[in-house]
């Protein structure tokens, strides 16, 4: 008989502050951040509206014919 495979490997993201690879599974306390520390860093980026959605720049006025 054939051995049963064992369960898949895990998706590796990785850190959006480092770059650090991060395995994606339920004990990974900080996913998708590695750390507390990098954790901490982009949400400091986020408080300090370092992130922006870029927004088309719309004509002042309004057509009005």
């Amino acid at each position: 008989t054939a051995a049963s495979p064992g369960p898949p490997a895990p998706r590796i993201v990785n850190c959006p502050s480092c770059g650090k690879p991060v395995p994606w599974v339920a004990e990974s306390q900080y996913r998708p951040f590695c750390s507390a520390r990098c954790k901490s860093i982009d949400f400091g980026a986020w408080a300090a509206e370092e992130y922006r959605v870029p927004q088309q720049e719309q004509d002042p006025t309004p057509d009005l014919e």
